[in-house]
């Protein structure tokens, strides 16, 4: 699918933005589904609201993504179904800059599923932590999200579950933002 109105990749550090994660049942956008959703909003750096939901996908969820994530049919089998989450997604994030982990994966996943099943473009640029990281720490061994918060000190525990994938996002990205501060401003 193109994406014609995808937002713009920033190299900056805002202090109001939403942080982003989702959960799939596969990697590939337009193949695969989301099967959750979060985000939390942040102003002047301080978290002001949160936005979680799991989605009811066509598609079983396999053993491995259940096993990465800990989503399992049960949980998935009366969630909404993705047009519900999407428009509710959609408000939530109105037009913040959006950050995340590798956020071009989430982004073009969230692109597509917005486009498909509500008509509705996601224009918002974005601030993606993997490369923040690969600028302040371009020594360290990978740049994965869970070796950026072991070099910080912040606990991983719940990973791969959207919420706490946000909240392990952001604490990264305040501890970069003081790293790049004076390099990116």
């Amino acid at each position: 699918m193109e994406r014609r109105f995808k937002g713009n990749s920033l190299l900056s550090l805002p202090s109001d933005y939403t942080v982003v994660d989702i959960e799939t049942n596969g990697l590939i956008s337009g193949v695969c589904e989301i099967i959750e959703v979060s985000a939390l909003k942040y102003r002047n750096n301080a978290l002001t609201d949160s936005f979680s939901s799991l989605i009811k996908p066509e598609q079983p969820i396999s053993p491995f993504i259940t096993n990465l994530t800990g989503i399992t049919d049960a949980m998935v089998e009366n969630a909404p179904d993705i047009t519900a989450v999407m428009q509710a997604f959609y408000a939530f994030i109105g037009k913040d800059i959006l950050i995340g982990h590798n956020v071009h994966f989430d982004v073009n996943f969230l692109y597509d599923n917005l486009w498909i099943y509500s008509g509705l473009v996601l224009d918002n640029s974005f601030v993606d932590t993997l490369r923040l990281a690969r600028k302040a720490l371009p020594k360290l061994f990978n740049h994965k999200l869970a070796t950026i918060a072991e070099y910080y000190g912040i606990s991983t525990i719940g990973a791969h579950r959207a919420l706490k994938d946000c909240e392990i996002c952001n604490a990264c990205y305040q501890n970069l933002k003081r790293e790049l501060k004076t390099l990116l401003e």
